[in-house]
Formats: structure tokens, C-alpha cells, sequence
């Protein structure tokens, strides 16, 4: 019979000390194994990651402001040249230049004359660029920003979904195996009793020593079986306090053995779950991303405007100077297209890819949703099963007991009766377990 008592069991004898024990519910138990869990944290980094990025793309519809600056010595000037004053002079001032000027002036005036410049010089600015146009790059890249970080958010919710899954069964496991511990004790004091009263009739001459041998064989049995109940408690325990980060294993699970829901209480239409899916949104999210990677491919190829303001300062010429200007530039990638096309091309075929997986994917999802109802409806008759089988083997071992008393059935008989509705037991053990277990598995294929 599944209860509480699978708990309070151990504490028989020793009730201080369980009672230091920490209880944990089911609830209790998935919010640690949330808390705890390398991969749901990794999920929530990258939604962060992803929230960083949606906002670097938001930058990209302000001004790109660039601030330059050089200073510079050559060995020698960058700029020189020779000028003949005679050559480039007018005649008429030339002649009237020889009436007034001394013939060593005119002489010099004859010779060419060398200017040279920006041997050394210090050049600054600040610029400001405003894209007006850059073929929808920068409002594609915000949509792909913003879909990432709700993909994002969607890995987490399927990493908390694994999660859950892992810890709930952990927990129904614990369960299972400590409710079948508090069936060989239950078994084992039955055995005891029973050795105790063959031990008598052996002594009176009333019984054969067969029968207490079968029943000190069937008392080593039960305590083989005692102690792998014991060692896998452990070591369940074990992986559910790593899973959690529990403290230590003295912890004690609380459930409710009368909480088993109709299979009808969570039946969900397969078509209209469908789009509250993880798995399904995800599938979206990545027919989504291709499209607009298509639009950004076709961006990447199209002609971008921009226009700007900068102030400037040099003093190239020996004087500082510095003026202001606006600006504005076009940029026609025309080389850009003979490997862009086929860029674009395979932008196209990476998009049909995501809309025939989601296609296909979709009808998966609703197979494995059915297939999660079947599993449910299935675990559920198999409980009722196992709750007849044990009314069953409970009146088969009444009977085989008063049959034994009776002398008219043998300690086999007796004995393989026993094992029966310990067998029973165990199976509607396992039944309530795996209900519960089916029931988290279809919750989770359709999105509840």
C-alpha cells in the first residue's frame, strides 16, 4: 500500500534523530535542482549574452563618431618644388621691375627659388557619420538581435524542462525503492513470526524441519534483498543531492499518496498545444533567423548612404588652421555581387531548410505528444491493475495461511504466496512511480 509510512518506517525507534532529518517536497525539489543546475546557469548566461547583443545592435542606428589624431617629422619635406619668378612674371612688370630694381636684384630675380613644405606637422579630427540608408543591415540585424535572445530564452525553458525531468524521477525513484524497503520490513517481521511458530511445531514433532529451512532460506532472501534496497537508496540519494545541491543524503521526501489525477484532468489537444511548445516556438524562431539572414545578405549587396559633420585641424602649411565641414558619401559594392549572389542564393536554400524542418518537426512534436497521452493512459491502467493484483494476493495469502494452519497446504505453498503479494506490492509500487513519472513527461511534450 502506497503512504507516508515509507518515511516514517525508519523513524520507528529512533525519532529524534529523523526528526532533524530536512523534508523536501516535489516542489522543493525542482526549485533546487533549478537553482543548482550547470546547464539551466549556462542557459541564463546566454540569455544575458544574447540581451548585450540585441542592445550593441540598437548602437547601430546612431552616429559613428571617430575622433583622429597624427603628429609627424620626415626626414625630409613631402612636398617641393621650383619656382622661376622671371618665367611666370609678366612682361610689363618685368620691364618695369628692371627700370627701378639694382642688377644684383635682377640677377636674383632670374634664379629659380625652392619652396618646400610639411616636413613636420600635427593633423586632428573629429567626425560624425549618420547612416541613411545601408540596404535594411541595421534594422535586420536589430530583428535577428531580438530573436536570438528570445531563442534564447526558449533554450532555458527546454533546460529547466531536462532538469525537472532528471530530479522528478530521482525523487519517484527514492520513493519507489523506500516503499519497497517498508515492504521487507513488513515481509521480514511476517517471517519472523512465522519462524518463531515452525520453530515451535518443529520442536513438538508437530512439523518437519523442511519447513523451517525453507523459512530460514526465504529470511536470507529477503535480507539479500534488504540490502540492495539499502545500497541503491544510497546511491540514489547520492545523485539527487548532486542534482540539487543538497546538503547531504539524511533528507526526507514528502509526497501525497492520495494525489493520483485522471488521465482526463490533463488531456491537451495536440494541435493547439502545439504552439505553446518549446520545441515548436524554437523551430520558429530559426525559420525566423533564416529569413531575415537573407534580407541581410541582399543588404550586404545593396548600395549604402551616409551623411556626416567634422571639424579639423592642421598646420601642414606652418600656420594652425582649422575649418568644419558636412559631408556625404555612396557606396555601390559592384564587385560585391558576382560572390554575393550566390551568398543570397544560399541564404535561400538555409531558409527552406529551417521551414522543412519545422514542417516535419511539427508532426514529430504531435506523434510524441500522442505517444506521451498512450504512455499516460497506459501507466494509469496499469496502476489499476496493480491495486486488483494486490487484493488478489493478499486473499491468496489468507487463504494459503489458514490452508498451511489447516495442514492441508504446504510451507511451498505458504511461502510462494508470500512472495506473491510481495511481488504485488512492489509492481504497484513501481506503477504509482511511473504514473507520476508519465504524467511530468506528456505535461512537459505539450507544452504545460
Amino acid at each position: 500500500m502506497m503512504a507516508c509510512a515509507c518515511l516514517s518506517a525508519f523513524a520507528q525507534g529512533d525519532s529524534q534523530k529523523v526528526s532533524n532529518r530536512k523534508t523536501f517536497t516535489l516542489n522543493q525539489i525542482l526549485d533546487s535542482a533549478r537553482a543548482n543546475s550547470i546547464n539551466v546557469r549556462t542557459a541564463q548566461i546566454g540569455i544575458k549574452a544574447a540581451e548585450e547583443q540585441r542592445k550593441e545592435a540598437f548602437t547601430k542606428y546612431f552616429p559613428n563618431v571617430n575622433a583622429t589624431g597624427m603628429w609627424f617629422n620626415a626626414n625630409r619635406s613631402m612636398a617641393k618644388m621650383d619656382i622661376n619668378l622671371a618665367e611666370t612674371m609678366p612682361p610689363a612688370l618685368g620691364a618695369s621691375l628692371a627700370q627701378t630694381l639694382p642688377p644684383e636684384a635682377l640677377v636674383e630675380l632670374g634664379s629659380p627659388v625652392s619652396i618646400e613644405m610639411m616636413k613636420k606637422g600635427t593633423i586632428a579630427g573629429v567626425s560624425a557619420v549618420q547612416p541613411v540608408f545601408a540596404g535594411g543591415q541595421i534594422v535586420n540585424g536589430n530583428r535577428l538581435a531580438k530573436v536570438g535572445e528570445e531563442a534564447s530564452k526558449l533554450q532555458l525553458q527546454l533546460s529547466e524542462n531536462e532538469v525537472e525531468r532528471t530530479a522528478e524521477q530521482y525523487f519517484w525513484q527514492i520513493v519507489a525503492l523506500e516503499e519497497k524497503m517498508n515492504t521487507i520490513l513488513t515481509v521480514e517481521k511476517w517471517l519472523k513470526d512465522i519462524c518463531k511458530d515452525v520453530n515451535t511445531a518443529v520442536a513438538a514433532g508437530v512439523t518437519m524441519k523442511n519447513d523451517l529451512l525453507q523459512v530460514q532460506i526465504k529470511q536470507n532472501e529477503v535480507e539479500s534483498q534488504k540490502l540492495k534496497l539499502e545500497n541503491g537508496i544510497s546511491i540514489v540519494k547520492l545523485l539527487l543531492a548532486h542534482h540539487c545541491g543538497l546538503e547531504d543524503t539524511t533528507f526526507v521526501l514528502h509526497y501525497d499518496q492520495e494525489y493520483i489525477p485522471l488521465p482526463s484532468s490533463i488531456r491537451k489537444d495536440p494541435a493547439t498545444a502545439l504552439e505553446k511548445t518549446a520545441e515548436y516556438q524554437l523551430l520558429n524562431k530559426q525559420v525566423e533567423a533564416a529569413a531575415l539572414q537573407k534580407k541581410m545578405a541582399v543588404g550586404e549587396n545593396l548600395p549604402s548612404v551616409a551623411v556626416g559633420a567634422g571639424y579639423n585641424f592642421h598646420n601642414l602649411l606652418g600656420n594652425n588652421r582649422t575649418f568644419a565641414m558636412v559631408f556625404a558619401t555612396v557606396n555601390i559594392p559592384i564587385s560585391s555581387w558576382w560572390g554575393g549572389s550566390h551568398a543570397i542564393k544560399r541564404k535561400e536554400l538555409e531558409q527552406q531548410k529551417a521551414v522543412d524542418q519545422l514542417a516535419d518537426h511539427s508532426e514529430l512534436l504531435i506523434i510524441k505528444m500522442q505517444k506521451g497521452w498512450n504512455d499516460v493512459v497506459e501507466a494509469y491502467q496499469q496502476l489499476g491493475i496493480t491495486k486488483r493484483s494486490i487484493e488478489q494476493a493478499k486473499e491468496n495469502l489468507r487463504l494459503q495461511s489458514d490452508y498451511y494452519k489447516a495442514g492441508i497446504s504446504t510451507m511451498s505453498d505458504l511461502l510462494e504466496a508470500q512472495t506473491l503479494y510481495q511481488q504485488s506490492l512492489d509492481k504497484h509500487t513501481d506503477a504509482f512511480a511511473d504514473y507520476h513519472n508519465k504524467i511530468l513527461e506528456y505535461k512537459q511534450a505539450v507544452g504545460d
